[in-house]
């Protein structure tokens, strides 16, 4: 492979490190998006009922924080790997863990059951935070070494 600035391991890095930039941009508007069980989650949630809520403004809004932080994070597995695999296993990844936690996220929300506020809690937590990609990188790079020799 011939040598450019794409394949330069410093501007890799410098564009990882500004797409990382973008995840903690997104942590820190956080309070542009719609979610009154962020408010319920920094009090005392263990002992106070679910907040009354517009479910579908929710919903729409985790939709768009959850797209905003998979196609940053999928940048960042292309710009790290360059392969077409890991990114395509990384789209289905996202989309099946998407729709699983939305569904268990509506479940608990439209139950009644007893203590389901750490359930909603860390429901919630992996559809607004980039977890996923912390999981995704050391596996794809430990793959990597393992199958590259």
């Amino acid at each position: 492979m011939p040598y450019t600035l794409f394949t330069s391991k410093v501007f890799k890095l410098i564009l990882i490190l500004i797409l990382l930039g973008l995840l903690v941009g997104v942590r820190i508007i956080e309070h542009w998006f719609y979610d009154p069980l962020r408010l319920y989650f920094e009090q005392d949630y263990l002992h106070k009922a679910i907040p009354e809520m517009h479910t579908f403004k929710l919903y729409l809004h985790l939709l768009l924080r959850f797209i905003i932080n998979t196609l940053i994070s999928l940048s960042i597995i292309w710009i790290a790997f360059q392969n077409k695999g890991y990114l395509i296993f990384s789209l289905k990844f996202y989309l099946i863990a998407f729709f699983i936690l939305m569904f268990l996220l509506v479940l608990l929300l439209n139950t009644s059951l007893q203590n389901q506020n750490l359930g909603i809690f860390y429901v919630r937590r992996f559809l607004i935070q980039p977890l996923f990609l912390f999981l995704l990188l050391p596996a794809f790079h430990y793959q990597n070494k393992t199958y590259k020799t």
